[in-house]
């Protein structure tokens, strides 16, 4: 198992290297999100097609893993080139903190790191040589689905408020963004302990725990809601900062009441 992930690992890192390489050409730091969402599409199936796991136990995990991350990564690719050459706003920021290119090599590298973090998952399970799943191994599926499918509702919403010109300036709260300001991100931690669970079926399946605690850390302290918070407070002002009064920041819940 260890000589398979150093394996992904050094996969990684020629894959990240060469984003970074056309992140620099074409002047846009946003390709990283792109790479780093098609990361497990790239290593799940490596690790299937590499290891001694049963194929009806590994492959339905590793199917739905490739789903979640090739969904995203299309997603994520198409705003991308669409608002190219304009840089998300994160990586704008991250510019002036980091002039010159040799911090982003550095940034890209650990995402290379994290994409093998995150592929754990997909890499344990393919040891896995029961012939039927579990039935937490089911539980976790089913999770990871419905997460997913959850995740793909609030990005379509979020997409088709935007693409309306009357709502230029205005604050996303149709659909699940009524009840949270982030609610593709909540489906985002959920898939990944939905994943948790699934590894948990495994030897060693433990180890995973990782994943969803460093996704919820990087959504709740670094580049998720913080940055995405900050510009919306700087482009919308007060209807933005009553946004975050009224409505949870992250699990969809009820509203507060608004100013009267």
């Amino acid at each position: 198992m260890i000589p398979l992930l150093g394996i992904g690992l050094l996969i990684a890192v020629a894959y990240f290297s060469l984003t970074w390489a056309i992140s620099v050409r074409v002047k846009n730091y946003g390709f990283l999100d792109v790479a780093w969402s098609y990361g497990v599409a790239i290593l799940a199936p490596l690790y299937a097609l590499n290891s001694p796991g049963a194929a009806w136990h590994k492959w339905p995990i590793v199917i739905v893993g490739m789903m979640w991350s090739l969904r995203l990564g299309t997603y994520i690719f198409i705003r991308v080139v669409r608002h190219h050459p304009v840089e998300d706003v994160r990586y704008e920021t991250l510019r002036k903190r980091w002039p010159g290119t040799g911090m982003f090599y550095l940034f890209f590298q650990m995402q290379a790191v994290l994409v093998a973090i995150f592929s754990l998952p997909f890499l344990i399970v393919s040891f896995n040589t029961a012939a039927q799943l579990s039935a937490l191994e089911i539980t976790g599926l089913a999770l990871a689905i419905l997460s997913l499918g959850g995740e793909a509702l609030a990005d379509w919403q979020i997409k088709q408020f935007k693409a309306d010109p009357a709502n230029r300036g205005k604050v996303c709260q149709a659909g699940l963004w009524r009840n949270s300001r982030h609610p593709n991100y909540f489906f985002e931690s959920l898939i990944w302990w939905a994943f948790f669970l699934v590894a948990l079926g495994s030897l060693h399946g433990w180890v995973t725990i990782l994943c969803p605690l460093l996704m919820l850390y990087f959504l709740w302290k670094v580049t998720g809601i913080p940055l995405t918070e900050e510009h919306a407070v700087r482009s919308k002002g007060d209807a933005y900062r009553e946004y975050q009064r009224t409505t949870s920041a992250f699990v969809p819940w009820f509203r507060k009441s608004s100013k009267p």
